[in-house]
């Protein structure tokens, strides 16, 4: 059986670097794997967690629960059957909801495979006083999912927003474990702790995303010749749009890190080729990091996602005056 996780948490919250955290700590003498989700449909998670060393399997374009739970299952059939993991670690997107998984993954016919195990949330504590977010049903239904509460980005938190925390979870009674920490640090002995919560989740309201089924599970690359796409999507009050470029493109890298950090969105996602090799980009609001590596991806990706209706078509065109090759 494959001793298995879900890490959930809101747009923004740390799953992905906690991830990469957790595969660069897991112990040296077993496979894991990551089944990714994401909102966009360029697979930037994918792409950050490509060189990890871990079998991963990507479901771009919505939640994975959607179009009946058969693009989850899909990866899950792969990963557990061909991959055999010793741990497999779950990422939705931020803006699924957990219901649907946990019942998949509690079906009879995973009961072979799959030893579930502790199920984690990560939260940015000044989410709690984002009413946009605090409202958020997903957002609430993911915190009580959770065995585990991970406190994440301590190193941006306040006094206000800690105070946030505590009375959220005195107002909720809420007596769940909470892990205060930053950049995704976290034991990885937490993912061995039990599912003890067993609370009821409300049935998750109606999903809609601009993708058909066959587009979920489309291959994340470019037709050959073709130097760039685009791939838009939206669903339950957010929007996306995301640019794959060829690995003959270049950017500048002061313009790109500029248009990242003033883009009028929310959430800004990006693994990059520059003249000094790659650079991620990872923003959230006026939260903004970058790291540079000297090994160049594959190609380019970068996604913006925004909750209002957003002129895609001049961001195009700003970022593609970026280019330097």
């Amino acid at each position: 059986m494959t001793k298995t996780n879900l890490i959930t948490g809101f747009l923004g919250s740390g799953k992905t670097t906690t991830i990469l955290h957790l595969l660069a700590n897991k112990p040296p003498d077993e496979t894991w794997a990551v089944l990714v989700n994401e909102f966009g449909e360029v697979g930037i998670d994918g792409a950050l967690l490509a060189e990890s060393g871990a079998l991963l399997k990507e479901i771009p374009g919505g939640c994975m629960c959607c179009v009946n739970g058969l693009p989850m299952q899909m990866g899950l059939n792969t990963l557990l059957r061909k991959g055999k993991p010793d741990r497999l670690l779950i990422e939705p997107t931020g803006l699924g909801h957990p219901k649907q998984i946990l019942d998949l993954l509690t079906a009879e016919v995973y009961q072979p495979w799959i030893d579930l195990r502790a199920t984690l949330c990560l939260l940015d504590p000044r989410q709690l006083l984002t009413p946009k977010v605090f409202t958020n049903q997903n957002f609430r239904d993911q915190l009580a999912a959770a065995d585990i509460i991970i406190a994440n980005k301590q190193d941006n938190a306040d006094a206000v927003s800690l105070e946030a925390l505590r009375d959220w979870q005195k107002n909720e009674k809420d007596t769940r474990p909470v892990v205060h920490t930053e950049r995704g640090i976290i034991d990885c002995a937490l993912l061995d702790e039990p599912r003890l919560n067993q609370r009821t989740l409300p049935s998750s309201h109606e999903h809609t995303h601009t993708m058909a089924a066959r587009q979920v599970l489309a291959a994340l690359s470019l037709p050959q010749h073709q130097r760039w796409r685009r791939s838009i999507n939206s669903g339950q009050g957010h929007f996306s749009c995301g640019w794959i470029f060829d690995d003959q493109t270049e950017f500048d890298t002061i313009g790109l890190l500029e248009f990242a950090r003033l883009a009028p969105v929310s959430r800004v996602k990006g693994v990059l080729r520059i003249s000094e090799g790659l650079v991620r980009i990872n923003r959230q609001g006026n939260d903004f990091h970058i790291e540079t590596l000297q090994t160049p991806p594959p190609d380019s990706r970068i996604e913006l996602i925004h909750d209002e209706l957003t002129d895609w078509n001049a961001l195009q065109s700003a970022l593609l005056k970026l280019r330097s090759a």
